[in-house]
């Protein structure tokens, strides 16, 4: 479930699938998305995006990632975030894993509690993230952060990622709430300006076909595949570069 609410002219998303550890699936990715076009459409001045429990989001939900299907809804969620004109924080309460990290980074500040972590762990099964996700975890957290979550993939603790630029504050919902309400008293224009300043200079028109081939061939390989059969049969995968 994903539920809504306006606090003065902040809007609130929560994702409420806490026995999921707040994976996403197709119809939550549907669900997110049409929360945010419900928000904007109200006119809030801000957005905060957390979880329900004790992650922010653990990423895909396993049992429906395995087709086209997800991508499709997983990166248009992402991009109605991107496209808003209004600021929109993440108040990551938890782990932030894969699809969870790269919701994080998709909002344009993050607001980390002491138990927050973030991994994009798809060199363990096969996936990979599209060139987007790589090229925006770059820019917020450095070229050495980016390389260690996925070449390494390692875990990012709150103030390893507070350090490397990747959480702008540490704090708890509370903290992120009262600074999304602090950015929704600034001027809209200057704040829809910067916005679309940011991603215009920063982060321009899209890389070329080899890089989404290269993306393509992850999703379809035989060690995609392998991966799910291992993780069906419980051990670990054995990959073959195919």
């Amino acid at each position: 479930m994903i539920t809504t609410e306006i606090r003065d002219e902040v809007g609130l998303i929560v994702l409420d699938r806490h026995e999921k550890r707040n994976a996403l699936d197709v119809e939550h990715l549907d669900a997110l998305r049409a929360a945010v076009e419900k928000l904007a459409a109200a006119e809030v001045r801000a957005l905060v995006v957390t979880g329900r429990g004790t992650s922010f989001c653990s990423g895909a939900d396993l049992g429906g990632v395995y087709g086209d299907g997800f991508r499709v809804a997983l990166y248009g969620a992402l991009r109605t975030i991107t496209a808003l004109p209004v600021p929109v924080l993440a108040a990551v309460n938890g782990p932030a894993i894969g699809a969870g990290a790269q919701l994080a980074i998709a909002c344009d500040l993050r607001v980390a509690a002491p138990s927050a972590t973030f991994a994009v762990p798809t060199a363990r099964n096969g996936l990979a993230v599209d060139p987007w996700t790589i090229r925006r975890l770059a820019l917020l957290a450095g070229g050495g952060p980016a390389r260690a979550l996925l070449l390494g993939c390692e875990n990012l603790d709150a103030e390893a990622a507070r350090r490397c630029g990747l959480a702008d504050r540490t704090g708890s919902l509370d903290d992120a709430l009262a600074w999304a309400t602090e950015i929704a008293g600034f001027a809209p224009l200057s704040l829809r300006y910067s916005k679309v300043a940011l991603e215009s200079l920063f982060e321009p028109e899209p890389w070329g076909p080899a890089l989404d081939e290269a993306f393509d061939a992850c999703w379809r390989s035989e060690d995609f595949a392998e991966s799910k059969l291992a993780r069906a049969e419980k051990r670990a995968p054995r990959f073959r570069g195919r």
